[in-house]
């Protein structure tokens, strides 16, 4: 899969930036940097600050390997920047990938589509810790932040509203809870891979996604075939209602007890982690593509929207 047969591309692995997010996005872009030297690219690794426009001047890179996760990186915002200066870049377009990164919108997105989504409100701060916005339990998160960033779950036996931290932003989406088990599917080009079941000894916050033994992943997932195939239609129909390309993850919750009416979207990620142990990766072992063949085949799927 290798690009030893003639003068190989030269690859910029965008990854840091400002986000909440930034060591995520520091491990990814190192690991698929790697990856991609393995594959016979020439690469270059930048860390995305206010500077990157001048640097990718400077570097001209055949394409751009966007391994930035969270604000500007994922909302469209560096995706904007590339199409401005026509470099060809993996992932999702401008449009897509702040439509996915707006939960309240891209929830609109998946209704207009006839996929399953639980109740939510966008509403203020101060408001969500004066009374209970919605009935118990509930989840109370940004709107707009990835990697279970800020996640806060008040429970039936909550005393009152929670009281939320400095870090959270002037408004948050509330957001009804489900209960039961964390599921995921992704899409590479038009075909969903498999489902995974995320198995953690709670909820799947940020410690449990990225903390040693945090969570494990049962691939493919032991779940009634239903269920199975229900989140690989959601998953790809998700994936093009939003219009994604390269590669998307979809999350859900799945609450047993109600079969089939209890699977629920919760998001589309259109920028996943990409480390060889993330569950993008893992799922692509499905295919039978190796971490390498999987951050080729981003590189060469990549384009411009316009």
């Amino acid at each position: 899969m290798g690009q030893s047969s003639r003068t190989p591309r030269k690859v910029a692995v965008l990854m840091g930036g400002p986000s909440a997010e930034r060591e995520v996005s520091l491990s990814s872009g190192r690991e698929c940097a790697t990856a991609l030297r393995g594959e016979g690219y020439e690469v270059v690794e930048l860390d995305a600050g206010s500077d990157l426009c001048a640097r990718l001047v400077q570097t001209s890179p055949d394409v751009v390997f966007n391994a930035l996760h969270g604000r500007w990186g994922e909302d469209g915002c560096v995706q904007g920047m590339l199409e401005w200066l026509r470099i060809p870049y993996t992932h999702s377009g401008v449009l897509s990938s702040a439509l996915a990164m707006d939960k309240q919108r891209s929830k609109e997105v998946y209704r207009a589509a006839g996929l399953p989504v639980v109740e939510s409100v966008i509403v203020d701060k101060s408001e969500v810790e004066a009374r209970h916005v919605l009935t118990p339990p509930y989840v109370v998160k940004p709107n707009n932040e990835g990697s279970s960033v800020g996640i806060y779950i008040v429970h039936e036996a909550a005393n009152g509203p929670p009281k939320l931290g400095a870090d959270m932003p002037a408004q948050v989406m509330v957001e009804q809870y489900v209960p039961g088990r964390e599921l995921t599917t992704t899409v590479v080009g038009d075909r969903a891979v498999s489902v995974t079941d995320i198995i953690t000894d709670g909820w799947y916050d940020y410690a449990a996604k990225y903390a040693p033994g945090g969570s494990r992943h049962e691939i493919p997932a032991k779940v009634p075939e239903e269920i199975f195939e229900l989140c690989l239609d959601y998953a790809l129909r998700a994936h093009r209602a939003l219009g994604c390309r390269g590669v998307s993850r979809t999350d859900f919750r799945w609450d047993e007890s109600k079969g089939a009416a209890g699977l629920f979207l919760l998001e589309t990620n259109t920028q996943p982690g990409m480390t060889p142990t993330s569950l993008v990766p893992e799922q692509a072992g499905e295919l039978g593509m190796s971490f390498g063949e999987l951050c080729a085949w981003m590189v060469e799927d990549a384009s411009c929207d316009r």
